[in-house]
């Protein structure tokens, strides 16, 4: 039996992998990934522990779409909810499911413990740490509108959260490539990703650097920004939107970046970290954004479902 294929983080994937998830997902967004069902005989397990409007959707309608069958799980549904431990869980779901799909907003090593099994395909829909098919998304959209990721200079506004980790892990795969995190004190992306970064960025000519203020910003394409307060997560201390508000993605932050666009993984709370005239204005791919993720999500699971033994889906 072929050993199964997970997506727990960005780093689980060669460039290879990574480049053709990206390009694949850009072509089910062009319309022009053809009329293949992968999934045809596949079971699909869809478990969030926490909210979710565009990765649950996203991921329930494109195993649909790849002819998949469907069973969702919300927070109370199995046993985990009476101590059942995810090592058990995953060992039992391995042997009815083809692929789970799981929301956790836990640890990454509960993400892990699903995998340990040969059989069933484990896809991080978000974690605490990193939200690696967001950043996937995030990618097909830049390649969508610019038609490369290469040599695309992103500024990243706000919180470090599992969204700016992963989108740091991403970008430093691609030669030339520039993200330059832009978040509040003690709220930056925590250092073992910007030396994973580093090492990428080295190998292929990309740059990532993060600073604590918004001086000096330099020339970009994408504006990104994301909702201060994260899925799943509090602050520690009881004024941080004081903080934060210096880190505002405003009509003159936007201004000072001419010809850039505006980004953002939604939800939004207009008059936080995004005014509504950014976020609805010209500039703004936000909606066309969140619409990839279903193209990006079909791209991840085909490329899980792949037969690796004959070579395919970015081997």
């Amino acid at each position: 039996m072929t050993e199964r294929r997970h997506l727990i983080s960005i780093e689980d994937l060669s460039d290879d992998q990574l480049r053709w998830i990206v390009q694949r997902g850009a072509e089910y967004s062009r319309g022009s990934a053809g009329a293949d069902q992968p999934l045809s005989r596949a079971v699909v397990g869809v478990l969030f522990r926490k909210t979710s409007t565009r990765t649950r959707t996203a991921f329930s309608a494109g195993a649909l779409r790849l002819g998949a069958r469907l069973i969702t799980y919300g927070p109370n549904d199995l046993q985990l909810a009476t101590g059942e431990s995810v090592e058990d869980t995953g060992a039992v779901l391995s042997g009815m499911l083809d692929v789970l799909v799981a929301r956790t907003a836990g640890p990454e090593s509960e993400l892990r413990a699903y995998a340990a099994q040969k059989r069933m395909s484990v896809i991080n829909a978000m974690s605490t740490v990193e939200h690696p098919t967001q950043a996937l998304a995030d990618l097909t959209t830049i390649v969508r509108h610019f038609g490369r990721v290469e040599g695309v200079r992103v500024l990243y506004v706000g919180e470090g959260n599992n969204t700016a980790s992963a989108l740091t892990l991403a970008l430093s795969r691609y030669p030339g490539a520039e993200l330059h995190l832009r978040t509040p004190p003690g709220y930056g992306v925590e250092q073992r990703y910007l030396d994973q970064a580093a090492v990428s960025a080295r190998r292929s000519g990309a740059r990532v650097e993060q600073r604590h203020d918004l001086s000096g910003l330099p020339p970009v394409d994408v504006v990104y920004t994301t909702r201060w307060q994260t899925t799943g997560s509090t602050k520690p201390t009881p004024d941080w939107r004081d903080e934060f508000a210096p880190f505002q993605v405003d009509e003159a932050l936007m201004a000072s970046c001419p010809g850039a666009v505006f980004m953002h993984d939604l939800p939004a709370h207009r008059g936080e970290e995004v005014t509504g005239a950014v976020l609805d204005g010209p500039d703004s791919i936000a909606f066309a954004q969140a619409e990839n993720k279903y193209h990006s999500a079909r791209a991840v699971l085909e490329w899980c479902a792949a037969d690796q033994s004959s070579g395919g889906a970015g081997r």
